[in-house]
């Protein structure tokens, strides 16, 4: 079968070229901007990419259209499929009908933390030797690739929230079926599609309710959230973590942390990744390979010799002593948290500088902007890049007094990194996009 791919650079959609490719499927593919990584990891398989929509690909001829969420309607292509009654599916229906219907689906939800946990939980099934298929929002360094497609039942699958297409605005994640869910925590987020927390709630009851009755749910007991999904309704076995009555871990020297069960421990592991969230992230992990099969022993044991994830407080180069990291934190939440895990590894006497870029659609309304000042306490200096902005980043940091300085112009915001930083301090940037390659530019700025 050949399928053409809308939107195919996306991290999702580029996973699901890669999983039709190994099963035998003719892939092509088109984006409004065909970039790398996703473009060269995609090119290397193989798979043919056109930049733009215009509507002229449906000559192309293909067998069917697979139509990513960031397509709406107005798109020449689609338009031009509509028009025509060309036959067209959304991504997640494509995987849910043509890879997961046989498969023991292990989902990873939650506003936070699902790449890394999603990595953390498909190595340790790897590393117990179950080979499962996975479909990461990122790059698992133990991988190398984000997606890829095995004969083995179990597939792990990072469960997203967003809605799946045009046609279909339920949450992506309803159409997976899954045996084994991860719950990691649930916040307002994608202001640009939920009015409120209560509406995303809703599509988190909608998943809970497709749980087989032998199946598990892996849930936050630290979430109010979340406990409110599961008193609206569950036919699951529940294993609670990151609570006293239930599973969590507890840090010990340096990246070793145990893992306790009602308060008696159960085991003790490392993680390279630093902060209690993701020593919280691997206890999950840990419940749901469980599940699967896998002992807790054995899943220690790989927590210890997990490599980590691209974009996850990846260190990209250290010059004069400066180091550089990118981290795809962009969450009020998760910038608070990827702060404290840095300063806890480093120390009360490293200085941090913090670089944002509020680029998600969340972040772009103002939705947060109020929870910024909190989120960045941890910082020692605050670098914010306020280009395209719908509200005044400079109003909204004044809370951190000197502490803060907004930019809009990319070259003038390196420069003053590049001028504030010394020998010892660490610049963390965070932003969910390219951020105009700022980390090679930062690099090259403090070696000259």
């Amino acid at each position: 079968m050949h399928i053409h791919i809308l939107g195919i650079c996306g991290t999702f959609m580029g996973g699901i070229a890669l999983i039709a490719r190994s099963a035998g499927h003719r892939v092509t593919g088109c984006d409004a901007n065909v970039y790398p990584p996703m473009s060269t990891q995609l090119e290397e398989q193989g798979i043919e990419l056109i930049n733009g929509y215009g509507p002229e690909q449906v000559g192309l001829a293909p067998d069917l259209f697979v139509v990513g969420n960031t397509v709406s309607r107005g798109n020449p292509l689609l338009e031009e499929i509509l028009n025509r009654n060309l036959p067209y599916v959304s991504g997640p229906q494509w995987l849910a009908e043509n890879i997961l219907r046989d498969k023991w689906v292990l989902g990873v939800a939650g506003t936070h933390g699902k790449t890394t946990t999603t990595s953390l939980l498909a190595w340790i099934l790897e590393d117990a030797g179950l080979n499962p298929g996975f479909l990461v929002g990122g790059v698992p360094q133990d991988f190398g690739v984000s997606a890829r497609l095995t004969d083995s039942p179990f597939f792990v699958i990072e469960a997203d929230e967003y809605d799946t297409a045009f046609c279909d605005k339920r949450s992506k994640f309803v159409h997976y079926h899954p045996r084994t869910v991860i719950l990691n925590n649930l916040e307002f987020d994608h202001a640009d599609i939920f009015s409120d927390l209560a509406a995303i709630e809703t599509q988190f009851h909608h998943l809970v309710r497709t749980i087989p009755g032998q199946g598990l749910i892996v849930a936050n007991g630290g979430e109010e959230s979340l406990k409110r999904v599961l008193q609206r309704g569950c036919w699951s076995g529940v294993e609670w973590f990151n609570t006293s009555e239930g599973w969590q871990a507890e840090a010990a020297e340096g990246e070793s942390f145990s893992v306790l069960f009602q308060g008696v421990r159960q085991g003790v592991s490392s993680l390279s990744l630093p902060g209690a969230h993701n020593q919280a992230n691997a206890v999950a992990a840990l419940l749901a390979a469980r599940h699967a099969g896998v002992p807790l022993e054995a899943g220690l044991q790989a927590l210890t010799r997990f490599k980590g994830v691209k974009r996850r407080l990846e260190v990209r180069g250290t010059v004069r002593g400066v180091t550089v990291y990118d981290d795809f934190a962009h969450h009020p939440t998760a910038i608070e948290v990827t702060l404290a895990g840095l300063r806890r590894k480093m120390g009360a006497g490293c200085r941090i500088l913090a670089v944002l870029e509020p680029r998600s659609n969340t972040m772009k309304l103002g939705t947060m902007k109020a929870q910024l000042p909190r989120s960045l306490t941890d910082a020692d200096a605050v670098f914010c890049y306020a280009n395209n902005l719908g509200w005044d980043a400079r109003e909204a940091l004044a809370p951190l007094g000197d502490k803060a300085a907004v930019f809009d112009d990319l070259e003038a915001l390196v420069a003053a990194i590049a001028a504030a930083a010394k020998a010892g301090d660490q610049v963390l940037v965070m932003s969910n996009g390219g951020f105009g390659g700022i980390h090679g530019k930062l690099l090259t700025a403090l070696a000259t």
